[in-house]
This record gives structure tokens, sequence and C-alpha cells, in this order.
């Protein structure tokens, strides 16, 4: 900063301003300048990608960038869990309806016929659960859409998903004690992108966690920390993970293990601990060529 300060000060010199017997010529100026844009650059102050130079910042402590990325890890970590949970919610939704509109049309079937109104429930639905000696005030609004309820002990609430998952109609799913022939009828229930997470939900609660708790030691050993040009295999399932989440949002799932998420590396930024290009020759002479250019 200081040869900036400096050459800034020489150059604004009236004295020295366009001098013809100037010390320093053009070249020399621009010479020295590079020398310090390449120091900034070797400490990843800056960077260059072609023309525009770019902010980076200054060094941190790598003991504190280590734990910021530690509690990043973490936090990414938490929003898979999440996902899968929810994605895991969703599947097991869509199973329990199939199931269940496979079974009701199998005892209209049978029974020549569909049940009577009085006999049926319609979906969605919730069951308040209580003890007898409850005492229970209903307020029903005029329109019939608002209900409230005052329970003057403790009650439960089950909703409709939660009723059919106890009828077995998401063949246990959720608590890993599905048999292979139900696990095979699940998958029918599914589309076919989506068949190999119906059998990683089927080893049960331990699914969410699956290849999520991994060694922080080895994490950090795998990654190179002189050219940062190597990704540890924890940071390329991390982005597998949030790849596949962005898949799932916009429609475009994506199976486990599928070939198409092993392009998904391509697309990790670069670490800012990669050595960058230095200022040569070449760009004396290509700034020489836009400076006498019109913009």
């Amino acid at each position: 900063m200081k040869v900036c300060e400096k050459l800034v000060s020489e150059f604004t010199n009236s004295n020295n301003h366009l001098a013809a017997d100037s010390a320093y010529d053009q070249k020399n100026i621009r010479r020295r300048v590079y020398d310090a844009l390449n120091v900034l650059m070797a400490m990843n102050i800056i960077s260059k990608e072609k023309k525009e130079i770019k902010w980076i910042g200054l060094p941190t402590n790598s003991a504190q960038e280590c734990q910021n990325l530690e509690i990043e890890k973490q936090r990414r970590i938490e929003r898979i869990k999440q996902k899968r949970a929810q994605l895991q919610e969703l599947l097991l939704q869509q199973i329990a309806f199939k199931n269940l509109v496979q079974r009701n049309r199998q005892n209209e079937q049978q029974n020549q016929g569909p049940p009577a109104l009085n006999s049926t429930i319609q979906l969605p639905f919730i069951i308040i659960n209580t003890s007898r000696k409850t005492v229970i005030d209903c307020s029903i609004s005029s329109d019939k859409f608002e209900y409230l309820f005052n329970f003057d002990n403790t009650f439960e609430i089950h909703d409709d998903i939660e009723v059919l998952k106890r009828m077995g109609m998401s063949f246990g799913l959720e608590s890993g004690k599905c048999s292979l022939e139900d696990l095979k009828l699940a998958k029918s229930l599914v589309p076919k992108a989506l068949e190999g997470y119906i059998t990683d939900i089927s080893t049960g609660p331990s699914w969410l966690n699956q290849g999520l708790l991994l060694n922080s030691t080895q994490s950090v050993s795998n990654l190179d920390l002189t050219t940062g040009a190597t990704l540890s295999q924890s940071s390329v399932n991390q982005g597998l993970c949030l790849d596949a989440e962005v898949a799932l949002a916009t429609g475009q799932f994506l199976a486990p293990n599928s070939h198409q998420s092993s392009s998904a590396a391509s697309h990790c930024s670069e670490s800012r601990g990669e050595t960058p290009c230095s200022f040569n020759d070449e760009d004396e002479e290509d700034d020489e060529e836009d400076s006498s250019s019109p913009e």
C-alpha cells in the first residue's frame, strides 16, 4: 500500500507530471504496480480474472477460519438432515395414500359397489384424543370452517398421515420394519427415480444421518491446505446432497448413486487457498493496447 501511495504522490506532483525528464517512465511505473499486485495476489488478498481485479479480503487466522468452516459444515449437515426428513415424510405420505386407494378399490370390487357415505371418513382429517373425564367445550363457526376447542385436561392431536401409518399403509418403512415383499410393493408406488430413497428409508431413522457423521480430522487431512485444489470427500458429499435438494425443489429428481451426480463436483467454487496466476509482460502489452484503443 505504501508503494501505491508513493506512486500516486509522485505522479500527481505538478512538477513531475508529464515532464520530459521524468525519472520514471510509464512502463516502469506499471511494473512497480504489477509487483505490488502480484504480492497481493500471492497473499490471496485480491484475485484477477482477465482484466478484472476483485478484492477477496485480508488473510485471517487459520484456526479461526477452520472453526468458521466447521460451524458452517454443521449448519449444512443440519439443513441436509431436515431436508431428508421432509423428503421421507413426503414419500411416506404418497405411499400411504396410494396404498389406501388400492385397498379401497379392492374393497369396492369385493362388495360390488362403494361403501355408504356415513361409513367413510374424508381426507384430510384430525383425531383428538383425551381422557373420558375431560370437559370439552367446542365452538363452531357459522360456515363450519373454524372449530374452537377448550379442554380442562391434557389431550393429543393425530393427523390423517399418522393414522394411516398406524394402520400399516406405509408398510412400516418409518420404523425400519418393512419386509422385502412390502419394500418391493412400496417401490412400485413411487416414481422410478425415487426408488433408491425408499431402500434407504427402509433402514430406519439412521438414514437421516447416513453419510453425514464423518470424522472431522479425516476431513481436514483430506484437504490440501497448500494449493486448496483438493476437496475432501465430505465436502463433495455435501455438494451432492445440496444438488439433490435443488433437483427435488425444481422437480428434477435424482436417484441416489446416480451418474448425473458425478458432475456436481465440477460446480464447486474455487478454494481461497489456490495460488493465482501472476501478472506478466503479456498483461502489460495487452494493457498498452487497451489504453491506446478507445473504450
